[in-house]
């Protein structure tokens, strides 16, 4: 891949799907791309969205998102300035019910904690990645570490466990060992326990109209 224009675009295209850093002799791998080419390209790339200009450079303000080299490896990242914009933004409508795509995230993340994303979504057949921000934004699920190459892990949190009137994930159903194993039976169990959590949910809900209620008839 020689076209300047091209490289930059495809670059792009990797970056944008990647949940870790990426070094530069895998790119180079992926795109057939001598290292020196590859490099030089993500230095345009991180000049652009600054708005530094460089070659190839199509515009000349800063973008809502940077490039950087971190660990070894480059990926794209929400601007220092706008984390709290975006913060804001998913935490939106936070307050509601959570999907049934949510409560069976959740509920992979409850029995293969630690995980990362990509194993999530290995288990669930779909993309997971805006179903788990969503589930951190609430306090549901948080960072724990990184894996040997870099891939962010998440657990529950204790808020998990408030919500769903647990005391210890021990009381979740014993059937995680086999979710490796057996993907079909991973699904059945992330729905079976995605129930169970529903149930807690719809539970929590109720509970809080008839405090709500008691609290008015006092009044009165």
């Amino acid at each position: 891949m020689s076209d300047n224009q091209d490289l930059w675009a495809a670059l792009e295209a990797i970056l944008m799907i990647t949940e870790a850093p990426v070094g530069v002799d895998m790119l180079s791998q992926a795109l057939q791309t001598p290292e020196t080419e590859v490099y030089e390209a993500l230095q345009g790339l991180a000049a652009e969205y600054r708005g530094a200009g460089g070659d190839g450079n199509l515009f000349s303000r800063p973008r809502g998102f940077e490039l950087r080299e971190v660990g070894g490896g480059w990926r794209i990242y929400v601007a220092p300035q706008f984390q709290t914009l975006v913060q804001r933004f998913v935490t939106l409508g936070s307050t509601g019910r959570l999907s049934q795509a949510a409560l069976e995230t959740l509920a992979v993340v409850a029995y293969k904690q630690p995980c990362t994303r990509a194993q999530v979504a290995a288990i669930r057949g779909v993309n997971v990645d805006s179903v788990m921000r969503n589930l951190a934004a609430r306090g549901l699920i948080e960072e724990c570490g990184q894996t040997n190459l870099g891939a962010l892990m998440y657990r529950t949190t204790a808020a998990f466990l408030e919500q769903t009137g647990l005391d210890s994930l021990e009381q979740l159903p014993p059937l995680a060992p086999y979710m490796p194993a057996n993907p079909d039976l991973s699904q059945v169990l992330a729905a079976e326990t995605a129930d169970m959590l529903w149930d807690a949910q719809t539970q929590q809900s109720a509970d809080g109209r008839e405090m709500n209620e008691t609290e008015s008839r006092e009044d009165d």
